[in-house]
């Protein structure tokens, strides 16, 4: 391998059949690429899904990654958004446990600061809904496993489009 090793971002066009998602994933764990994330849905074309994959490589092993994507009969288009202005979120939601109420308002001010949405409440707990970057969301995380004690964690990969005008992840 030659070249940083960095997250690399790429969106593919598949058929929408069983199976993609497993021969596009086998690629990834049968040549041992570090896959970081994947999600995929369905696009305005019932027929067809894009899916958003951030890899970790050098620049010889992503350049392999798109080749052998762009050679899978299931695969109708392969872009590269390493370097392309896109708009980029992830999804995470955060469960803050065993708090008494100053813990539940510090939750509050939390998600008012980091611009999150409290979903659920409970007698000593707080459920965040959060649509960030992915820095972003590490940054919520990191604060509120500094600040308490019992937070769990679900997070889903990122979804990207290509922005219009501007630059923006």
């Amino acid at each position: 391998m030659s070249g940083k090793m960095k997250n690399r971002w790429i969106a593919l066009y598949v058929e929408n059949q069983v199976g993609v998602l497993a021969k596009v994933s086998g690629l990834f764990s049968g040549k041992s690429y570090n896959l970081q994330s994947l999600t995929v849905g369905t696009t305005e074309r019932e027929d067809v899904s894009r899916m958003t994959i951030c890899v970790t490589s050098d620049d010889v092993t992503f350049e392999q990654i798109k080749k052998q994507l762009n050679s899978m009969v299931e695969v109708i288009k392969v872009m590269d958004l390493t370097h392309v202005p896109v708009f980029m979120k992830e999804i995470l939601y955060a469960k803050v446990k065993g708090i008494d109420e100053a813990g539940k308002a510090e939750v509050f001010r939390i998600a008012q600061t980091y611009e999150v949405r409290v979903r659920d409440i409970g007698p000593d707990s707080v459920l965040l809904e959060c649509l960030l970057t992915e820095n972003r969301n590490n940054d919520l995380i990191n604060y509120l496993k500094a600040y308490f004690k019992n937070v769990e964690i679900v997070r889903g990969g990122a979804v990207a489009i290509e922005s219009i005008t501007s630059s923006c992840r």
